[in-house]
């Protein structure tokens, strides 16, 4: 209980920002006693976590005393290992990218070249920021995977990697505490962090090498029971499609790196425009974010043309109008984002896997 309650109010530090906040409005928004609060506190000032950010005029008796959030007291690593390159960032507690390399990966290749190629980019990073203690390493790569037994599954493309367990592989060779994730799940807890972003309910959409989804909904990462939800890619469109790297004919994934790899960019947003609009019709989220590189090298043409298909979903889509008990009411079009970070969205997600736990 201890330990959740400092992460209550770290949290709340942390969404304060700079202009921080005060023992009274931190004991009213948790619920906990001003004792309970001041106690914490300390703690945490003398964790060099918190410290005093001025004073706030108050409504009566004396000013109240602000607190912030120090952000630079502990990183955190971020790890996105990508089929064919690796980018690695150093998080401060606010999230923010301290430090950044990336290097070529051969992900197929097998574990201990890419443990390696870790243990190499995180030395070089922590060489190179110098500074306070590290909490740990997030790492996001392809699924399927298992995040709690933190064990990669038959990734598409590379199944030489089933069974293997690599987040106590790579805690082994960089001696710190490591989460393990899908990248698009990374990225979608990332981006969470930013209403404006996100939303309650929206879906992250990764267009790589491969393609996947993150799903945050109501406000959570939904990873679903056996931590498989979000393999967007494969859900088939053309019963007799192109042949897919998952053993399928007609996958999205397919269907759409085709259409990139003959040039047809307006055919491939518009098969990621129909998947997503699929998605907005089972989960009805919110809202759309897109990334990935190949959406990155061509991101006003993916983000209007899956809008489009999206808004011709939404008007295809008018039902009854129930409070006024009159004619048609128009489905509101989903709103279509390209993701904050750009190509270092998994990755800042990666070390947001890390950060979530101090948060939580």
């Amino acid at each position: 209980m201890r330990g959740h309650n400092a992460a209550l109010v770290l949290g709340l530090l942390r969404a304060a920002g700079e202009e921080g906040v005060s023992r009274l409005e931190l004991a009213e928004r948790t619920g906990l006693t001003p004792q309970a609060v001041s106690k914490i506190t300390t703690r945490l000032r003398a964790d060099g976590l918190a410290a005093e950010a001025g004073r706030r005029a108050s409504t009566g008796g004396k000013p109240r005393t602000v607190l912030r959030l120090v952000p630079g007291a502990r990183h955190a690593v971020g790890i996105h290992l990508d089929r064919d390159e690796i980018t690695c960032v150093l998080a401060d507690l606010a999230g923010r990218p301290v430090a950044v390399r990336r290097a070529p990966l051969d992900f197929g290749g097998g574990a201990e070249a890419v443990l390696d190629a870790v243990a190499h980019e995180v030395a070089g990073l922590r060489a190179a920021a110098g500074g306070p203690p590290v909490l740990g390493a997030g790492v996001a790569c392809p699924g399927p995977l298992d995040h709690a037994a933190g064990v990669l599954r038959r990734v598409t493309g590379a199944p030489r990697w089933d069974g293997f367990p690599l987040r106590d592989a790579v805690a082994e060779r960089l001696g710190l505490p490591v989460v393990l994730d899908k990248d698009t799940n990374a990225a979608a807890l990332g981006l969470g962090r930013a209403p404006g972003d996100g939303g309650a309910s929206f879906a992250y959409l990764h267009l790589g090498t491969g393609l996947g989804a993150g799903l945050v909904l109501g406000g959570g990462l939904h990873r679903g029971p056996h931590t498989g939800a979000g393999e967007f890619g494969h859900q088939v469109l053309q019963l007799d499609g192109p042949r897919c790297g998952c053993g399928r004919r007609g996958c999205v994934e397919a269907l759409c790196l085709a259409a990139v790899a003959r040039g047809d960019l307006p055919a491939a947003a518009r098969v990621l425009g129909v998947a997503a609009a699929n998605l907005v019709e089972l989960l009805d989220v919110e809202r759309v974010v897109l990334g990935g590189r190949t959406v990155l090298a061509h991101p006003e043409r993916f983000r209007d043309g899956v809008a489009e298909v999206l808004a011709e979903h939404a008007a295809l889509r008018g039902r009854p109008g129930a409070a006024s008990g009159g004619g048609p009411q128009a489905v509101p079009e989903v709103p279509v984002a390209l993701a904050r970070g750009g190509s270092r969205a998994v990755a800042d997600g990666a070390a947001e896997l890390v950060l979530s736990e101090l948060f939580r």
